[in-house]
């Protein structure tokens, strides 16, 4: 059962009196996802798969439908979903406080409504590009949604190295009055929507949210869409925990589901797919490395990322660089 605060139970009883959400959890619906393999073969390649297109310049504002009522906008940080409709907009994540304005903007315009204020905000986990602009909306009205770890992470503050950012822990006022640890199904807008926690795909505290009646996933950043994914090892994420989220993801997507990955393009199974094969080849090359006990500077030496560069290393990540970050989370 969801594990609510006081001020939390008092902050959800406002909602389900005004009828906009029924919740409760939803994991006895959902399949367990299959296990992530102990070691991938390391002699199967990867499909080829076309890099992410960018867009003209990365730090743009730019929105579309992905399919009905649901939306995406694509800015400097995480990807944003939208849901619009007569109970009102719910948001999955908020991007960066600096982009607010656009961002705003950009709901309007997929809500075809003057105003742009969600009534919900998800945030499917932690980290300042998906994060960092939920004051604003929480302060326009927004009720916050997210994992129990990700309240914990929000309230004590981080640092990501990997990017040299400190984030310093929020505000009381801004931390999810409503978390959960397991699943959490929502009711909104004649949707029915699916939160779901996927341990150590890329925090500890990873939602994906499934939109049942639209058939559209927004799986954050269990998918890097094109590109080396950043996988937390810091914050309770493994390589083989990514595979595992990814085949959760698999496991709930049919061949014409919609998903928006946490960054890059939206697409669907098929190019998840070939995400998750490139994530299996490497772990069973890494695997095989550290098996004959190879250091990480021995590693950076033999290249065995060398022939995926040109696909998958124009994203945010070299592969020398992102095997820095990922050696020991293997």
């Amino acid at each position: 059962m969801p594990r609510l605060p006081r001020a939390a139970a008092l902050a959800l009883a406002l909602v389900l009196l005004i009828g906009l959400v029924a919740w409760w959890p939803a994991r006895a619906q959902t399949p367990a996802p299959p296990a992530a393999p102990a070691e991938a073969p390391a002699a199967t390649e990867p499909a080829a798969a076309q890099p992410a297109t960018p867009a003209a310049d990365p730090k743009a504002v730019t929105s579309e439908v992905v399919r009905g009522p649901v939306g995406v906008i694509r800015n400097e940080g995480g990807n944003i979903g939208v849901l619009s409709g007569p109970d009102g907009i719910l948001l999955v994540d908020a991007g960066f406080a600096r982009q607010a304005e656009p961002i705003r903007a950009a709901i309007a315009a997929l809500a075809a409504a003057e105003a742009a204020d969600p009534r919900l905000l998800v945030s499917t986990h932690f980290h300042a590009d998906h994060t960092d602009g939920n004051a604003g909306f929480v302060a326009s009205g927004a009720l916050l949604i997210a994992h129990e770890n990700t309240h914990r992470r929000l309230a004590e503050g981080s640092m990501l190295e990997a990017f040299q950012l400190v984030t310093p822990p929020a505000a009381p006022a801004n931390l999810p009055p409503v978390t959960f640890e397991r699943d959490l199904r929502l009711r909104f807008n004649s949707e029915t929507i699916d939160l779901q926690h996927l341990p150590a795909a890329h925090t500890d505290g990873d939602l994906i949210v499934r939109f049942r009646n639209a058939d559209v996933i927004h799986a954050a950043d269990v998918w890097f869409n094109g590109m080396y994914p950043f996988i937390d090892t810091r914050h309770g994420a493994t390589l083989a925990g990514a595979i595992a989220g990814v085949d959760r993801v698999l496991l709930l997507a049919g061949e014409d589901t919609r998903i928006i990955p946490g960054h890059g393009p939206v697409g669907g199974r098929e190019e998840l797919a070939t995400y998750r094969a490139m994530l299996a080849t490497v772990q069973g090359r890494l695997n095989a490395l550290k098996a004959q006990g190879f250091t990480l500077p021995q590693v950076l030496e033999a290249r065995p990322l060398a022939d995926l560069e040109a696909t998958w290393g124009q994203g945010m990540f070299s592969g020398d660089r992102w095997l820095e970050l990922l050696w020991n989370g293997v």
